[in-house]
């Protein structure tokens, strides 16, 4: 097997003389068409090596994160026709996440930091922060943990919706939780439980699975603003309520 495997070693002169040449060509490409680097540093380097690495091997900068067929029509050359035409107009970012839009990046970057400020506990979230981390199609534990506490200082208005059965419920909720709409009795209870379609809405269930299926559904629905909590119940490390 190992006879089989090319090894570029990327402390040769040859790998650091054209990643040297690769760096200049990434610069080139911002500066062309008015893009901007990911905020990550380590994902345009890893992006940077990948694309020296297909120079050395195969002649051309071809985009890492494809396989390379042989097929001219096919395989794509950086910085490649859908990343230019639709990815990075249509997304503000292209597929290898190395190439975006000023305000991707700048949206990137104000993620990162919040997400840096729940996870460390340094300080509350602003109203800004709030609505950027309510958009986040999934959430986490400290994350949500956050949010209440901005909600009780009445910074942000959200519900929180347990999508587990009644009896998961009495045996353990999350504290702060609003309405229990059981996957069992999902329609019935959406309708009683008068979610409106524009509101923030949060949903949970045991392990995360439940409530990203009732994620799914709600959007289908209309709902235009759902966050599943990843991992869901057992993953929370706030209060939980019983009985």
């Amino acid at each position: 097997m190992s006879g089989t495997i090319t090894k570029i070693d990327p402390e040769s002169l040859e790998f650091k003389t054209e990643l040297e040449k690769t760096v200049k060509f990434t610069d080139k490409v911002c500066a062309q068409f008015g893009f901007v680097y990911n905020p990550d540093a380590e994902i345009n380097q890893g992006i940077q090596f990948g694309l020296t690495r297909n120079k050395l091997m195969h002649g051309k900068r071809y985009c890492p994160c494809f396989f390379i067929t042989g097929n001219k029509e096919e395989d794509r050359i950086c910085p490649c026709k859908p990343a230019l035409e639709h990815e990075i107009p249509e997304e503000g970012v292209c597929h290898c996440q190395i190439f975006c839009t000023p305000e991707f990046a700048a949206s990137q970057a104000k993620s990162e930091e919040i997400e840096e400020i729940v996870h460390q506990h340094s300080r509350g979230l602003t109203r800004e922060e709030c609505q950027i981390l309510l958009s986040k199609s999934d959430i986490d534990s400290d994350e949500l943990t956050a949010l209440f506490e901005a909600r009780e200082l009445g910074m942000v208005t959200f519900k929180v919706a347990d999508v587990r059965e009644w009896m998961e419920w009495k045996m353990g909720r999350i504290a702060g939780a609003d309405v229990l709409v059981p996957t069992s009795s999902f329609f019935q209870t959406l309708t009683e439980s008068k979610l409106d379609k524009d509101e923030n809405i949060i949903v949970y269930c045991h392990v995360g699975s439940r409530s990203a299926h009732c994620q799914r559904i709600l959007n289908d629905m209309g709902y235009t603003k759902v966050s599943n909590l990843a991992h869901g119940i057992v993953s929370y490390s706030g209060e939980i309520v019983r009985g």
